[in-house]
């Protein structure tokens, strides 16, 4: 990181997206935070781990970027994504308060593995929606999938509930990991008791991102995993009582 650089004002940027579609409601200005402390085995933008890597991008830099494409995404909005969002929560907040001046929705899509610090709490009430990303609900299984046990997650989930944020939970379905009927069972309950959730989006694992990986010089650590299919998720979703 750059010490001359004042962080609320500059932000580590992987890279950007105009128009998302899978980001949130509709149409979205989609950008990809630099850095994330999670060790995801599954991961598939294994590129924005190192904080070093990305680009340094101005508050003024991007706000203007997004006005442009105002009009585009007046039915949908603006997300920040990473990597890690939350890591770079102070200019998340600058960037959160022009943006909404603009009217212009705001989400974040994260695991919640942070602690829940005054900072992120003036984040979180300066967001519209969170996709938050359940990594495991099973924390000891979780730790081994991602690195760390379960815990910030799930109190930041109760948080958002209890402040009645909206939410929309997501898991990636990996075939022998986040699969099991039990898990999916204990899933299950713990979403029941959250009453701010708007949605739950089962995300099929895939390797797409496996070159990466390769290209770093890194093993990938599922290589020997196949990718969900439509019955796997097929039967999630029963477990779930989603459509």
């Amino acid at each position: 990181m750059n010490n001359d650089l004042d962080m609320r004002y500059f932000a580590k940027v992987h890279s950007v997206e105009s128009f998302g579609t899978v980001d949130g409601p509709g149409i979205r200005f989609v950008l990809f935070f630099q850095g994330c402390a999670l060790k995801c085995k599954y991961c598939h933008n294994r590129d924005t781990w190192d904080i070093s890597g990305g680009s340094y991008k101005s508050l003024d830099d991007i706000f203007e970027k997004v006005l442009r494409y105002k009009n585009y995404i007046r039915n949908g909005g603006f997300t920040a994504t990473g990597g890690e969002p939350l890591l770079q929560c102070e200019f998340l907040i600058n960037l959160f308060k022009k943006l909404k001046k603009q009217n212009i929705h705001t989400c974040i899509d994260t695991s919640g593995m942070v602690a829940l610090t005054p900072k992120i709490k003036e984040l979180i009430d300066l967001t519209d929606l969170f996709l938050l990303d359940i990594k495991h609900i099973d924390s000891k299984k979780c730790k081994d999938l991602v690195g760390f046990s379960n815990e910030k997650e799930l109190e930041f989930a109760k948080y958002l509930n209890n402040i009645n944020k909206p939410v929309w939970i997501r898991q990636v379905l990996i075939p022998g990991y986040t699969d099991s009927t039990e898990d999916l069972l204990k899933l299950k309950t713990f979403i029941s008791k959250l009453k701010n959730v708007e949605k739950i989006e089962l995300l099929p694992y895939h390797n797409m991102g496996k070159y990466k990986w390769q290209e770093m010089n890194l093993k990938y650590e599922l290589d020997n995993v196949r990718e969900a299919n439509e019955d796997d998720i097929a039967k999630a979703k029963k477990i779930l009582n989603i459509n």
